[in-house]
Order: structure tokens, then sequence, then C-alpha cells
């Protein structure tokens, strides 16, 4: 669906919350070219950020250069490992602060992402006059994060578009999933 074309749009992708919902609902990847272009709808996009985690694995560096050849800026953590080799890597709080960050430049935040942790954000920003779209695949979203949203697309609804093959997927180390 095309949106208003004046509109000024940044999209924010939490990689990993996606990677994750298609690899487990659907054993699949995502085509995050086509979510990028579901995303914008037509709109004036200002950015585009995808939020990455390092994590020292072969074809990693091909994902992350697919991400920018498809139009992200792409942000990377380091996966932090911690003393008894728990691991953690996650960018809530990065995307949060960028999205206010970019808000005065904007008129339209779409989140990619179905945590819940991300609900407040959605909140604030809709208090600060910003229309707030989350996409995601329904089934693995925080149904708060939905009813936060002013609009909530569903990759679920027709799933194919959005992932890139059924090739079943091997373990990733270092992530839980």
């Amino acid at each position: 669906m095309v949106k208003n074309p004046y509109q000024r749009v940044g999209i924010f992708v939490d990689v990993q919350n996606l990677y994750y919902s298609a690899k487990n609902l659907y054993s699949s990847r995502v085509n995050f070219a086509k979510i990028l272009e579901q995303a914008v709808s037509g709109r004036q996009l200002i950015r585009a950020i995808a939020y990455v985690v390092k994590a020292e694995e072969p074809l990693e560096q091909t994902f992350f250069d697919a991400l920018e050849k498809a139009g992200f800026e792409v942000k990377i953590k380091e996966l932090q490992i911690f003393p008894g080799g728990a691991k953690k890597a996650d960018w809530d709080v990065g995307i949060v602060i960028d999205m206010i960050r970019l808000s005065p430049k904007i008129d339209a935040i779409v989140l990619v992402s179905g945590d819940g942790d991300y609900t407040s954000a959605v909140e604030f920003l809709k208090n600060q006059g910003h229309r707030v779209e989350v996409m995601a695949f329904g089934k693995s979203t925080s149904s708060k994060l939905i009813a936060e949203a002013d609009e909530f697309i569903d990759l679920d609804v027709d799933h194919r578009q959005y992932l890139l093959s059924t090739k079943p997927l091997k373990k990733v180390p270092g992530y839980e999933g």
C-alpha cells in the first residue's frame, strides 16, 4: 500500500529479532530488501538503519554487505561473551536512542521488530506526534507492541514475499533462537 508521498520516514530494523523469527517460524531467511520496500511504501526515505551483531561467523560480512547493497546503513555491535560463557548482544537501547535522535527529521517511524521491549518507546514517540508503524512476523510479536503501534504490518500475512528461501538453516553459534 502506498502511503503519503510527502511523509518523511525512518526505518529501524532489529535484524536479530527478524532473523530468528523467520528461522523459527519458517526455517527461512528474511528478504531485507523487500522489507525496506514495504516499509518505505512510496514515502521519502530519510534513513534506513539495520542493527546487527558481529559474532565472527564466516559469512556474516557478506550478509552485512548485502544489507548495505539493499539500501540500509548497517550498525554493528560486537557479541559480548561473559565469564562462564554467557553471551549477550542486543540493540534495544541503541535503536530507541536513534529513533528519538532522528525523530525531529522524520514524520513516520517504522520499527521492524516484534520485541515488546520497544512498547514504551513507541508510546513516547506517538505522544511526540509521530506516526509509528511496526513490521514483524505477527506470530512472534508482542501483543502490547501491536496494540501501541499506529499500524502493524504483519509479515505472516504474505510471508513468502518477505523470505528468501525455505532451505533449512544451520544453528548459529552464539545466539539463542
